[in-house]
């Protein structure tokens, strides 16, 4: 990928993804599409507390990192911590992906089932197929968004499905990176863009809506080499009109890169 322009969506762990790209020549291009915004409703904690004291939740779905930190911090300023770990101890405990795991094991809550690579709503669903759910409470830990596929599945097996607030995706405060990357992409000026979420793409759509640029967009990026980081990035970059490239296997950065780095090439030759 030596002197090849590439676009970096990715807030987090887009300086890291940006120096892996460099280290195999690539010219990283940063522009964070997604904030992650705290969203935890104090009072929406005690409340759940109180309501799961009389009525207990036999699963809980743990779906990202993030939103089993900001969770534990909200019962950790609430004083119930404590409480929430001996809930935790009766129930089922399922996890997405490995970092609700981590967060978890700093905590020291024992976690019952792991969705498998590459850790989407289906493979969840999967994990917890052979589960009776008639009349059976679930409490979800939300991502950014509403997760509908897993709740109206779940309902339909007869569970009754409540979703926690932990954080919620915005644009970010400030949008010039990604006005800068619509200015590259109409200039033809990027090799290839990479894409670790689906939101990613719904917000880059946003911003190119508000200047005008929304209609081109496709087309733009149609004639790069697109990576996404799994199935769910994937999914979303088509409805879109756009076709990914590759997609990561497993969906880690490393896996990721490589895919990059081979995809470029043959993008190169071509």
């Amino acid at each position: 990928m030596k002197s090849k322009v590439v676009a970096i969506l990715e807030t987090r762990t887009g300086a890291h993804l940006g120096e892996l790209i460099a280290r195999r020549g690539g010219i990283p291009m940063l522009a964070p599409a997604l904030e992650e915004v705290p969203d935890v409703d104090p009072q929406a904690v005690v409340s759940l507390l109180a309501q799961w004291r009389i009525n207990p939740f036999k699963i809980v779905i743990f779906q990202t990192g993030v939103g089993t930190r900001a969770l534990f911090q909200a019962t950790d300023s609430a004083g119930l911590t404590g409480e929430l770990l001996q809930h935790l101890s009766s129930s089922v405990v399922v996890v997405r992906g490995p970092k609700p795991v981590g967060e978890l094991n700093a905590r020291d809550v024992r976690i019952d089932i792991r969705a498998a690579t590459p850790f989407t709503t289906e493979t969840v669903l999967a994990a917890v197929s052979e589960m009776p759910m008639h009349e059976a409470r679930v409490l979800v830990q939300r991502y950014g968004a509403a997760n509908q596929l897993l709740r109206e599945s779940l309902e339909k097996r007869g569970a009754s499905v409540q979703e926690i607030a932990t954080y919620r995706w915005a644009l970010p405060a400030d949008t010039r990176p990604l006005d800068e990357l619509l200015e590259a992409l109409a200039r033809s000026s990027v090799d290839a863009v990479v894409f670790t979420s689906a939101v990613q793409i719904h917000n880059l759509y946003l911003v190119a809506e508000k200047t005008g640029r929304a209609s081109e967009l496709a087309s733009q990026l149609n004639g790069l080499v697109i990576a996404s980081i799994g199935p769910v990035c994937s999914r979303a970059l088509r409805e879109h009109g756009v076709t990914p490239s590759f997609e990561a296997n497993p969906p880690k950065l490393g896996p990721l890169v490589a895919g990059l780095d081979e995809a470029l090439s043959v993008h190169h030759r071509q």
